[in-house]
């Protein structure tokens, strides 16, 4: 039994110290064995000091570390000590919320008489508010959570996983300015969410969050026997989430974490930067060696859509150029047609939906001569468009041939067949994702660049690698011919100048084989 003054020295040392007062008087409820003393573990009292130390935390997690649990303790001892302090807590469900409200009453219930220095005067299911004015409250994640309320502390719960968060961001951000904290903390869900940026951008120094990362083994009593035994039945995408915490790898990327991994590691600075924009990035200037084709994807210039365009050096497979930017169409056309003539005249292959066409009238105005002509979805040369009825310049992205460049794509980076070098197209690589069972841009991203890359990719395949293959054949078949050297009616063996009329018997008899099989030459 304390003495009245080791009561209020107790009280104080309490107050100072959030790690003394949980180590020592905090419990929390066991499944099996009902209240128990919170010891924390390292990892915990280091998280503890952060939330002391810094105004907002962000913690990317494990699961079942216990994080959400020593984020209520801290919200315990913040509105016991503290007066007219107000939490907020948000999740992906107002049950969730709820859950980590319930633990921070749990505790303060469950702490000695005399540390109950402050009564729950309101007592409701998702909320309650102390003798002291400060409160905590669970709320869904409707764009009026927290709105017009002056927060001490902002919880966020599974951020990653909370849809919208960005829109809830801007309505919550301002009722911290008053020197509220927020803690942010999360198990992955792939990129390209709030939770991703914030975290990202803190561990670049680009934001005012501190970071901290915890992954499945820092908690002293997982071992790699713990960890075999706890993903023999889990899927390698649950492992990197649940567990791993890996950012790529717990989402719906259409092109594979690993893949992403690979391509990442071919990028390279471009060059230079060129165009009056400098948004076309320039890697390898035209060599006359080599043989190259531009895909060509088209947008309006006036809206949130970005033109895009990429050049593929066909001897190598690697990217030379790129272009993203919002131009108006007679802008890009001249773009487009300006940098088809660098790389040697190249085939230029335009996505033909309503803006393409423009851009394709312009082109043809600007008198290029090398444009994609198709019919039937077999690709056709320009000298030859105009006589074939029904033939179609540019490319047409439909729903049969979307898919299909799509998968195509996937597949030439799955088989590292092609270099990108590209930090643009690797990002919207990674805010492409399925959904729905479509592959398709994260909402408010883009995917101009891996569509205009996708055809490429599509062209390389079916256009370039058929006409090397039919070459290959054609060589292979006139290898193939023999001719006879036996001559008739010429002179006689023996005789003055027979050794002549036979060479030039052979040379008339090759000159024909070669212009009755040249046709095997085209394509």
């Amino acid at each position: 039994m304390l003495s009245r003054e080791q009561t209020v020295k107790e009280i104080i040392k309490c107050g100072k110290d959030p790690n003394y007062f949980i180590e020592n008087y905090v419990r929390i409820s066991h499944p099996e064995q009902g209240p128990i003393p919170f010891h924390t573990y390292p990892f915990q009292k280091d998280l503890l000091r952060d939330f002391v130390d810094y105004r907002f935390n962000i913690i990317l997690k494990a699961r079942q570390l216990g994080i959400s649990t020593v984020t209520g303790a801290y919200a315990a001892w913040l509105i016991l000590f503290h007066r007219e302090k107000n939490i907020l807590v948000i999740a992906t469900k107002l049950s969730t919320a709820g859950n980590l409200v319930k633990k921070v009453k749990f505790m303060i219930k469950n702490l000695p008489s005399w540390l109950q220095i402050a009564d729950i005067s309101i007592d409701n299911r998702n909320s309650f508010e102390l003798s002291n004015g400060s409160q905590i409250k669970a709320s869904s994640k409707s764009g009026d959570a927290g709105r017009s309320e002056a927060l001490s502390l902002l919880v966020v719960d599974e951020a990653a996983h909370v849809e919208g968060l960005d829109e809830l961001w801007k309505g919550l951000y301002p009722t911290l300015s008053t020197g509220g904290r927020c803690i942010a903390l999360s198990t992955p869900n792939g990129v390209g969410n709030w939770f991703y940026r914030m975290y990202i951008d803190a561990d670049d120094d680009k934001n005012d969050f501190h970071p901290t990362k915890l992954i499945w083994d820092e908690h002293p009593d997982r071992d790699e026997e713990w960890f075999e035994k706890e993903t023999r039945n889990m899927s390698p995408k649950e492992i990197a989430q649940e567990l791993g915490c890996s950012f790529l790898a717990s989402g719906e990327t259409v092109i594979d974490p690993e893949e992403l991994e690979w391509v990442h590691s071919t990028i390279e600075e471009p060059l230079y930067r060129d165009a009056f924009d400098r948004n076309l990035w320039i890697w390898e200037e035209y060599d006359p060696t080599s043989k190259y084709f531009m895909s060509v994807d088209v947008a309006r210039g006036d809206g949130e859509d970005h033109s895009a365009f990429h050049v593929w050096n066909i001897t190598t497979n690697e990217i030379a150029a790129e272009y993203q930017g919002k131009l108006t169409i007679d802008m890009y056309a001249n773009l487009v047609h300006q940098t088809g003539n660098r790389y040697g005249s190249c085939l230029v292959v335009v996505e033909n939906n309503n803006i393409g066409f423009m851009a394709l009238d312009k082109l043809k105005e600007l008198q290029y001569n090398n444009l994609y002509y198709s019919k039937n979805d077999q690709y056709i040369q320009a000298v030859l468009a105009e006589s074939i009825a029904g033939s179609t310049a540019g490319f047409a992205t439909s729903q049969k041939s979307r898919p299909l460049i799509i998968t195509k794509m996937e597949e030439m980076i799955r088989n590292k067949l092609v270099t990108i070098k590209s930090k643009r197209l690797f990002n919207e690589f990674k805010t492409f994702i399925w959904k729905n069972g479509r592959p398709q841009a994260m909402r408010s991203k883009h995917d101009d660049l891996v569509m205009s890359f996708a055809i490429a990719c599509w062209i390389r395949d079916t256009v370039f690698e058929e006409s090397a293959y039919n070459r290959e054949k054609s060589e292979s078949m006139l290898s193939a011919i023999k001719t006879s050297n036996k001559t008739f009616n010429s002179a006689i063996p023996g005789m003055v100048g027979y050794r002549q009329v036979r060479k030039d018997n052979q040379a008339r008899e090759a000159q024909k084989i070669q212009q009755e099989y040249m046709w095997l030459y085209r394509g």
